[in-house]
């Protein structure tokens, strides 16, 4: 037994088949389009936000990993913080055009 977690069995209840041997699918992570390739999205918010307004990249195709270390790379860039969640890189201010400069210097060619 790999992976006898309780935790990941929370919803089977008991089972009378003395063979049954309890699976989980791991979801898969979607490879990661090359820079080119990506058609990233950068947006400014304020709604939900407590009036502080967010620049919000949308559109990266690929691993999670990926994701965060992309929205690092922005963030230390621009010198402000931020984060990464919901398929969004967040960084705090109005930074979109420096933004879109840094993603299209980086290889991000398909840039709005």
């Amino acid at each position: 037994m790999a992976n006898n977690d309780w935790k990941d069995r929370l919803g089977v209840v008991y089972s009378t088949n003395a063979d049954f041997q309890f699976t989980t699918e791991e979801p898969e992570q979607q490879e990661t389009l090359p820079k080119n390739e990506q058609r990233l999205r950068v947006a400014i918010e304020k709604n939900g936000r407590g009036g502080k307004v967010v620049t919000i990249v949308r559109g990266f195709v690929g691993t999670e990993d990926d994701m965060k270390s992309l929205g690092k790379f922005l963030k230390t860039k621009c010198g402000v913080g931020g984060s990464v969640k919901d398929d969004e890189i967040i960084i705090q201010g109005n930074l979109k055009e420096k933004v879109i400069t840094l993603l299209k210097i980086d290889g991000y060619n398909n840039t709005k």
